[in-house]
């Protein structure tokens, strides 16, 4: 008996439709020193070889919204009455996030068979599947050395980061095609592969930046619940975003046969359950695709899974009031507020 492809599981992208310009200019200094993050991203991912530069550097290039690295910087100035500039120590703590995030990426890419990534070909699309995984090895181990360099303990974060992002991922995988996946399996696979890496994020620029415990304490539950909800937004946007908005076609986490949140929701509604049900659980076509997220948006799953993101939002914050009445604090809670606002989310 054959088996149906398993998907990818989606990396942890920021949410799909984001109108509000990023929360870092409320700080301006935050936007030239993500610009360092960049150039520490660049020169680690330069190797003796030409080639193996040219593949390691793909994404970079690119470039991307950089909240990982901006929540790094940020963590670290939560106790700067009136902060100027990030230290090297931070920046490059952000840099080692990112590239354990982009690296999460070739490997992702390679997984779904993605032709395209930040509307540019995927790495694997242009040299190959080996070439792809390696290049993302290549990044894990640049990031892990520059972890090092700041010591064994944000050493020992970016680890745990590495291994959670892992787990979260084979739990994703186990559950493809899965119509009784449980609310308890989602939030666990969403808490290691999303979640994980943000807290971590906030906790190495803590770190680096001398934060006192508790005030760290506080800064990694705020990125493990910003993750969260950061999560569930981007999944009910892919059911209730345009195309145009998604740059890809409405319901694609349905077709991959990763059924989020609204989904699990939906499944339960006594009018549409059934229905929803008999369609899923295989491959399916982008006519049955399209059947099934109209099924969702016909029932509450979508409003009760907003509802949860909120909730997760107000976490976030709530983790915040401990912190000191600062600039980077307020970066930070801006990045709260603005997460469940993005206008197909809230229209």
């Amino acid at each position: 008996m054959s088996h149906p492809r398993r998907p990818r599981p989606r990396g942890p992208h920021y949410p799909r439709s984001v109108a509000n310009p990023s929360p870092f200019a409320l700080l301006p200094f935050l936007e030239d020193d993500l610009r360092r993050v960049e150039n520490e991203m660049l020169s680690a991912a330069s190797a003796p070889d030409d080639f193996v530069t040219e593949l390691a550097r793909h994404l970079i290039t690119v470039g991307g919204k950089l909240v990982r690295p901006g929540f790094c910087l940020a963590s670290s100035l939560v106790c700067d009455a009136a902060p100027t500039r990030s230290s090297e120590a931070a920046v490059r703590g952000g840099a080692s996030v990112e590239l354990v995030h982009i690296g999460s990426l070739y490997h992702d890419d390679v997984m779904d068979e993605a032709t395209t990534r930040r509307t540019v070909a995927s790495v694997n699309a242009q040299w190959g599947n080996l070439r792809a995984i390696l290049a993302g090895d290549y990044l894990l181990g640049r990031a892990s050395a520059m972890a090092a360099s700041l010591g064994a303990e944000v050493a020992e974060l970016l680890a745990e980061a590495i291994t959670r992002l892992c787990e979260g991922q084979i739990i994703e995988l186990e559950n493809a095609y899965d119509t009784g996946r449980s609310e308890q399996r989602y939030e666990k696979a969403v808490s290691g592969k999303t979640a994980a890496l943000l807290s971590i994020s906030c906790r190495i620029g803590a770190t680096v930046g001398e934060v006192p415990r508790a005030a760290a304490e506080a800064l990694g539950e705020f990125g493990f619940s910003y993750g969260m909800a950061f999560q569930i937004v981007d999944d009910i946007l892919d059911l209730v975003a345009t195309e145009s908005q998604l740059g890809k076609p409405t319901g694609n986490d349905l077709a991959e046969g990763t059924y989020t949140l609204p989904v699990i929701r939906a499944l339960a509604d006594p009018a549409a359950g059934d229905e929803l049900r008999s369609i899923l659980g295989r491959p399916i076509d982008a006519a049955v695709r399209d059947r099934a997220a109209e099924l969702v948006r016909s029932t509450g799953g979508v409003d009760e899974a907003r509802g949860t993101a909120r909730m997760w939002a107000d976490k976030a914050q709530a983790a915040l009031t401990s912190l000191p009445d600062t600039p980077a604090t307020a970066v930070l809670r801006l990045a709260a507020d603005r997460l469940t606002e993005a206008p197909a989310l809230t229209g």
